[in-house]
């Protein structure tokens, strides 16, 4: 989530057969049912390859992430969500009550911000359509925007 900006959605819709090893892509389809091929890291494949070997059950099922209590059943976008709470909660970072999955995405756009990309390319990596939406992240780089501020005109 944290590399790639992935919506608590994009993670519960992916299935085995979205990640192309030979290719090293992975293809999300989330929000707005629009698929979109990523490049899959080799830190990611590791990370997928110990989770399918160690921690994910025994089971038919194509989707990537499974409950790891029966009835295996694919992850809903709260246990995401959970997970990443609990994540949080053991690092001892301090977050909102609400949307810490979706924390990720701010803090991707925001290190790119300051690492000097465009918004149009943050908005290519978090797959907006507009680039208005990626906007709000321009906010929050406050060194930035003290750089390109006009002085406020005499009245």
């Amino acid at each position: 989530m944290r590399r790639l900006g992935f919506r608590a959605g994009d993670i519960t819709h992916l299935r085995l057969s979205d990640i192309d090893w030979k290719g090293a892509s992975i293809q999300v389809c989330g929000k707005g049912r629009r698929p979109t091929r990523l490049p899959l890291t080799q830190e990611m494949g590791q990370a997928i390859v110990a989770y399918l070997k160690k921690g994910r059950p025994r089971t038919n099922a194509d989707t990537l992430f499974i409950h790891c209590r029966p009835p295996y059943r694919a992850f809903g976008s709260s246990a995401v969500s959970c997970i990443v709470n609990r994540a949080f909660r053991r690092a001892g970072v301090m977050r909102p009550t609400r949307g810490a999955a979706h924390l990720l995405r701010h803090s991707l756009a925001t290190s790119l911000l300051r690492q000097g990309a465009s918004l149009e390319d943050i908005a290519v990596i978090l797959r907006h359509r507009s680039i208005e939406t990626t906007q709000i992240y321009a906010k929050v780089d406050i060194p930035s925007l003290r750089q390109i501020a006009q002085p406020w005109p005499e009245v």
